[in-house]
C-alpha cells in the first residue's frame, strides 16, 4: 500500500465543538458570555437573554468553521 496516496482525516477542535453548533443555513451559534456567576446585580430581562443562543459575527464564524471541519 502506498501511503502517499492516502489522504489524512481532518481533525475536530472538541474545545470549539463543545461551545459552538453550526445551523442548517452554515451560520455558527454559540452561548452569551456572562451568565455563570454574580447574577443577582443582572435584571430578569438580561439573564433570560444571555440564556438564550447568538448567531456568531462573521469574521469569527470563519476561524470556528476552520475549526469544525465537519460541521460538529
Amino acid at each position: 500500500m502506498n501511503l502517499a496516496k492516502v489522504k489524512m482525516k481532518l481533525k475536530t477542535h472538541k474545545g470549539a465543538a463543545k461551545r459552538f453548533k453550526l445551523t442548517a443555513g452554515g451560520k455558527v451559534m454559540s452561548g452569551h458570555a456572562g451568565a455563570r456567576h454574580i447574577l443577582t446585580s443582572k435584571s430578569r430581562k438580561r439573564k433570560r437573554k444571555l440564556g438564550s443562543q447568538k448567531v456568531v459575527s462573521d469574521v469569527d464564524a470563519v476561524h470556528v468553521k476552520a475549526m469544525l471541519p465537519y460541521g460538529r
